[in-house]
Order: structure tokens, then sequence, then C-alpha cells
């Protein structure tokens, strides 16, 4: 049985937008959140598809490396 899957920062950023909510439907390769470091726009994948169970971040945070930005459930 397939893992959640948890989509993760991976360097210190602020989060420009979320592009789902909890109970979306994402495909792998979908943009989740849209974050923003050194002045350049760095999108966030799901790397497998799944629907949005959690949401952890909201624009305007500001996240570390190895932070939580969604979770997914497999679909």
């Amino acid at each position: 049985m397939a893992r959640e899957q948890e989509i993760v920062a991976e360097m210190v950023a602020a989060v420009m937008t979320v592009a789902v909510e909890s109970g979306a439907a994402v495909a792998a390769g979908d943009t989740v959140v849209l974050l923003e470091s050194m002045k350049m726009e760095i999108p966030v994948l799901a790397e497998s598809a799944g629907v949005v169970r959690d949401v952890r971040v909201a624009p305007g945070d500001v996240v570390q490396e190895g932070d939580v930005l969604v979770v997914l459930d497999p679909s």
C-alpha cells in the first residue's frame, strides 16, 4: 500500500502562492506551491498523483529547508 507523500521545501524561501487546497486531486508534476528565494520563483511539484490531505503553509510564510509544505494521500 502506498504511503502519504510529504512535499518539503528544499531551501529557505518565502511562500508566494499555494496552488492547491485540501481535498484537491493533483497529478505528478503539478505545481503545489510557488516559493521565492533570492528573487527567483521556484515551483514545488508533486512527485506523484494524489489527493491533498493537508496544506501547512500560506502565502507570506517563510519556510526553512525540510519544512513540510503539503501532505498528499496516494490516489
